[in-house]
């Protein structure tokens, strides 16, 4: 299993290109299904959730090409088998995205209940009850969804609570229902905003993403399309804390900055200095940070995939910083290995208070969710000597080529693979 090793106390300098959005690209891609004709993407992110994603579109039929310039066809003109098995879904939960447009496609669909980061329970019952609006019919079975529908029908949905991955799923479903779909309460993020230009320029008829409401009227047929999935909004937030904290200076390249706004605020809050220019952004970090207080919520508020990486460079603020998380339960699991580097963190309820302008040092740490990783490569950079951070497949599902991108910034930073272990009674 690798780690990463990093030799902290580097500023970084210089430019950095973003890649595309993972959360972007999962449903980007399960949106092939609903075609029998060719979907080619750019700006593909190469990352271990795009490889199980791309495996499961596989065993289903898809089948796929690799251009020279990094892009990727996707070609669903049979569709063999509408089943995401729990060998592929168990790993990561954006599997589920693959439901709706199976159910609209095919008339069944048959999708493990899935998993990914164990960050908080994240119930799929609004996706299972916005089909059933639909008029699909669904059983939960043997830990399997198992759904059938001759042909989804428009209807109006209003769902309990903001969900992105349910909103995505159906809007897909609804772009071959028949009829009008109106979504109430439905997530605004960004990478909705992508998913539905992509579905338009396959021919569907969708308004209203971005805001809270969405409404979809159903086409018999959905045809192929180009599509350049948008940069990775996450990752590039990450490259902005990572460059303050260590009080760099480094452009970002290839970004999507009012997709930031509210990362970019409390930044700016915390004394780094961030200019943006078209899609290339800026950050400098060259005086004192200082505490800033921060409250995760549904876009456009403040990301709770940033706040671990807030949370690092909090740690080398001046002052005390309160970082709320209101989404996800158990997303506070990397304040533990915070402390073991020297952070002072007191944990109450759902929020953490962070005692800033303390002296990190190295050492052995252990990541345990995607954006755990990238708080610890923070504060490894930022730590005195050296940290060694294990299970970085979390790492490798949301973030390409990471120890690369941030080598070429000055960062002391190298990917080491674990030996095997001795077989017994040898030496």
């Amino acid at each position: 299993m690798d780690k990463l090793v990093i030799e902290g106390g580097q500023r970084l300098a210089g430019d950095v290109r973003v890649s595309g959005a993972k959360n972007a690209a999962l449903p980007i891609f399960c949106a092939s299904l609903l075609t029998a004709e060719p979907l080619t993407l750019a700006n593909v992110p190469r990352l271990n959730d795009v490889r199980t994603m791309r495996a499961l579109l596989s065993q289903m039929g898809v089948r796929q090409h690799d251009d020279e310039r990094g892009g990727v066809m996707l070609e669903a003109a049979h569709v063999d088998w509408p089943l995401a098995p729990y060998e592929l879904v168990r790993t990561m939960r954006a599997s589920i995205l693959a439901l709706g447009p199976l159910l609209a496609r095919c008339g069944e669909a048959r999708v493990s209940l899935p998993g990914g980061c164990a960050i908080g329970l994240r119930p799929v019952d609004q996706h299972v009850k916005g089909l059933q609006a639909m008029g699909a019919e669904i059983d939960l079975t043997h830990g399997y969804i198992n759904a059938r529908a001759s042909r989804l029908r428009g209807a109006s949905f209003l769902f309990d609570v903001v969900t992105v991955t349910g909103t995505e799923n159906l809007m897909m479903a609804a772009s071959l229902a028949d009829g009008v779909t109106t979504l109430d309460n439905a997530a605004r993020e960004p990478e909705i905003v992508d998913l539905a230009g992509c579905l338009c320029a396959m021919g569907a008829k969708i308004g209203g993403a971005g805001t809270d409401r969405i409404v979809i009227e159903g086409v018999p047929r959905l045809s192929g399309a180009r599509y350049a999935i948008m940069p990775d909004r996450i990752e590039t937030g990450t490259f902005l804390a990572a460059a303050a904290a260590t009080r760099g200076d480094v452009l970002v390249r290839g970004a999507a900055p009012d997709a930031l706004a509210a990362v970019v605020d409390k930044l700016r809050e915390a004394g780094a200095h961030i200019d943006v220019d078209g899609h290339a952004m800026r950050v400098r970090g060259n005086g004192a940070l200082r505490a800033a207080n921060v409250r995760t919520a549904p876009f456009p508020a403040f990301p709770t995939d940033m706040q671990a990486q807030f949370m690092a460079l909090a740690t080398g603020a001046e002052g005390a910083s309160v970082i709320t998380e209101t989404i996800f339960e158990n997303r506070m699991m990397h304040v533990q290995e915070l402390k073991r580097l020297g952070a002072d963190i007191e944990v109450e309820g759902n929020a953490a208070i962070v005692r800033g302008a303390t002296r990190l040092t190295g050492a052995n740490v252990m990541a345990t969710d995607l954006r755990a990783s990238a708080c610890l490569v923070i504060a490894g950079l930022i730590a005195d000597g050296e940290t060694t951070i294990d299970r970085i497949y979390h790492l490798d599902r949301g973030y390409e080529r990471i120890e690369e991108k941030l080598s070429a910034l000055g960062a002391r930073i190298r990917r080491v693979g674990s030996a095997p272990a001795s077989a017994p009674g040898n030496p």
